[in-house]
């Protein structure tokens, strides 16, 4: 996570806090269908919008919108109509048509839309996005990609934050090599740079744990610092 995203999200939380959230997603397919699934399962009002009749009905009938419109997003006039404008917070979700993509961005920022989040399809898709305004934008198949690797590589991280390129904050598992020792013992932080910030035993979480708190194999560790550090751990 970059210093623009954390500014977008910072933002997001600021503008949001004692308001009752609505979003609006434009785009229903598979990404979009899973943003509205999670947002409305989550208690929030979600619009779902799409041009093709097809897709909003479906998403109607599986009942993962409160409301659903057909209409066409590259129109400015149809999106002031259907109160689109209104949203404080809008999801593109059309990956695969690009120039689609960008008016609909476009028009949403021209529009008034306090924070738009746009799914790009490639990195020169990405940066004409934020070039029309967009405030965040996700690249889900690329991530999904670099996360299913890592999970293939490094089957103990359990999840995985990243804070910049070179830094992450990650769940993993404690190896047999670090059983029974204590976090003083196995001088995380001169060895690999890294920072023992809970440890989850016994089915309990101890956050920031005593250095001489022990550790046992198959527990959970929460450790952050460089990459490489975490790289280096024991699978």
């Amino acid at each position: 996570m970059n210093l623009n995203s954390l500014s977008f999200f910072k933002s997001l939380r600021t503008n949001s806090r004692g308001a009752n959230r609505q979003f609006a997603v434009i785009g229903l397919g598979r990404f979009g269908r899973a943003v509205c699934k999670t947002l409305h399962q989550s208690g929030y009002e979600v619009l779902g919008v799409d041009s093709d009749e097809k897709l909003v009905t479906q998403i109607l009938q599986d009942e993962f919108v409160s409301h659903a419109l057909e209409l066409d997003s590259t129109e400015p006039v149809a999106l002031r109509e259907a109160g689109i404008f209104e949203f404080d917070t809008v999801i593109v979700g059309i990956g695969n048509y690009i120039q689609e993509s960008i008016i609909t961005t476009l028009n949403l920022k021209e529009g008034g839309v306090h924070h738009v989040v746009a799914k790009a399809s490639s990195e020169i898709h990405g940066k004409l996005l934020k070039r029309v305004g967009a405030d965040h934008v996700v690249f889900p198949e690329h991530e999904m990609g670099c996360e299913l690797a890592r999970s293939l590589t490094r089957p103990g991280i359990l999840e995985r934050f990243d804070l910049d390129p070179d830094h992450s904050m990650v769940e993993v598992v404690v190896p047999k090599e670090f059983d029974g020792r204590t976090i003083l013992d196995l001088e995380l932080r001169s060895r690999y740079g890294l920072t023992v910030l809970a440890v989850c035993q016994d089915g309990r979480f101890e956050v920031n744990p005593s250095p001489a708190t022990r550790l046992h194999k198959d527990s959970v560790m929460v450790v952050v610092g460089e990459n490489k550090g975490i790289n280096l751990l024991p699978v």
